[in-house]
Formats: structure tokens, C-alpha cells, sequence
């Protein structure tokens, strides 16, 4: 709790201790950032709770097939660890021979959705080798949560998301970085009130430039919704504490301010 708020975090990656620095300096070199945190559990509730976080959703991305079982079971882990307060989403990839296997094996652990980044894993998100997930998370309605947008790549951009949304209007998708990271205000003149996108606000600001920022969030937010945003913080990239911040220097109500930080998660994910 952070001045009455329940606060859920709901964009955090995670990692084993054995390879979280290889894992960070991987996303550091894609970025051109200098993470914040460290990336394993510990270190997460740590400055969680030094900040009023409640619950944390944790992931892990699969760069390729043979990675996927390991990883679902150790976020699996990490949850069943966690007293309660981690959320899991497993991970897939378009290439595992067996993709209908991974989604029950993640469903089977108890995980909440899936994670996909399709800029770090090179496979557009209306690939074909990605639609029999997405018809799978359709039928067992598990949420999928996607990096989207890059100026850079054409992979996770709106005209990559849109088709899948209008093809699987059940799966229900989270778009990350306000559905478009580096592109926020072109994605959102595509994507706003597609009835089944949600968007966190993850690594916006520390990449804004031009502008003041708080204005541009606030339109975002005021484009997708305030009943279509969540908080997130992308966890090991930025501080929590300087994310919450200026989430709370926003001018928003109270009512808003409570949906965004919890409320809309928990309707997403189901608990």
C-alpha cells in the first residue's frame, strides 16, 4: 500500500540468479539503457515493498524453443514461493514443435497468461507460426501480455497487433508501453477502443523526448481509457520508486488513480 493504494506492479521480469546479469546486459545492449535493479526475486520485493508495491506480475521471455518448460517452471516457482504476491506468465515460442504441449504445461503450473516480445524473438506478431496460440489462449481465455512497438523493426507495431485483434476478438491482450513503445501517440490513433486491448505504461517516460511528459501520458491514458490501462513498471529496467513517482504526479482522480494501479489488473488476470 502506498497512500491507500493497492499498487500492482504489472510488468516485471524476473531471473535465476545464475544467469540474471547475462539476461539484463541482453536487454541493457537492445535498449541502450542501464538497468535500475538486478532482476531476481529477491531484489524485487525488496524495493517493492520499499515503495508500497502489493502484487508483482512476472515473466520471462523464451529466445528460443528449448527454453520454454525450463522457464515457465521457474517463474512457476518463483510464484509458488512468493506468499501470494507474484502473478506468472509463462512464455512461448513460435517455433517450439509442440506449442499446444506448452500452453497446458504453463496452464497446468498455475500461470496466468503468457509473455511474448516479438522484437527480442524476430517473429512478427501476426506470423503465422504465432496463430495457434493465439487461438488456444482464445479458447482457455488466458491474457496475453506483448511487448508492442519500435521504431526500429517491424515486428510488434500497430499494423503487426491490429489483424490479431480483430481475428481473435475473444484473446484478450495487453499491448506493453501503451501499445507501442517509441511510437505512443501513432499507435494510440490505431489502437484506442479496440474492445479487446488493454495497455500498461511501462518504459514510456525515461524514453520520451520532446514534450512535456506528463501531458503525454495523461492523453494516453485519456485515449486508451482509464479503464484500459495498467501500471507497470518493467521491472529490473527502472526504479519503482521514480515510476510511481510520477504516476503520482498525474492528474488524475482518486477513483482513476485506483483503477490504473490495481483495479484493471485484476480484472485482466482474474483474481
Amino acid at each position: 500500500m502506498r497512500n491507500g493504494y493497492e499498487i500492482w506492479d504489472a510488468h516485471c521480469h524476473i531471473y535465476p540468479e545464475k544467469i540474471v546479469d547475462r539476461a539484463v546486459a541482453g536487454t541493457d545492449a537492445f535498449y541502450g539503457t542501464t538497468a535500475a535493479c538486478r532482476g531476481t526475486v529477491r531484489d524485487l520485493t525488496e524495493v517493492g515493498n520499499a515503495v508500497g508495491v502489493d502484487r508483482f506480475v512476472v515473466q520471462s521471455v523464451a529466445t528460443a524453443p528449448k527454453q520454454v518448460r525450463s522457464i515457465n517452471e521457474f517463474i512457476a516457482a518463483a510464484v509458488a514461493e512468493g506468499g501470494g504476491r507474484l502473478i506468472g506468465l509463462g512464455t512461448i515460442h513460435p517455433a517450439s514443435e509442440d506449442m499446444a504441449g506448452d500452453i497446458a504445461h504453463l496452464a497446468d503450473l498455475g500461470l496466468h497468461g503468457i509473455k511474448i516480445h516479438p522484437d527480442i524473438q524476430k517473429y512478427r506478431i501476426d506470423d503465422p507460426l504465432f496463430l495457434p496460440a493465439y487461438a488456444i489462449c482464445e479458447e482457455r481465455d488466458l491474457p496475453i501480455l506483448m511487448h508492442t512497438g519500435d521504431y526500429r523493426y517491424d515486428f510488434s507495431n500497430p499494423n503487426r497487433l491490429l489483424p490479431i485483434l480483430r481475428q481473435f476478438p475473444k484473446l484478450r491482450i495487453i499491448g506493453a508501453h501503451f501499445g507501442g513503445w517509441s511510437i505512443w501517440e501513432e499507435a494510440a490513433k490505431q489502437l484506442a477502443g479496440v474492445p479487446n486491448l488493454w495497455v500498461d505504461c511501462s518504459s514510456t517516460v525515461p524514453f520520451m523526448t520532446g514534450g512535456n511528459p506528463h501531458e503525454r501520458v495523461e492523453k494516453l491514458i485519456r485515449r486508451y481509457g482509464v479503464d484500459r490501462v495498467l501500471f507497470g513498471t518493467d521491472y529490473p529496467m527502472w526504479s519503482p520508486a521514480k515510476e510511481l513517482e510520477f504516476f503520482f504526479e498525474l492528474p488524475l482522480t482518486d477513483s482513476e488513480r485506483r483503477a490504473i494501479l490495481s483495479e484493471n489488473a485484476k480484472r485482466v488476470y482474474g483474481t
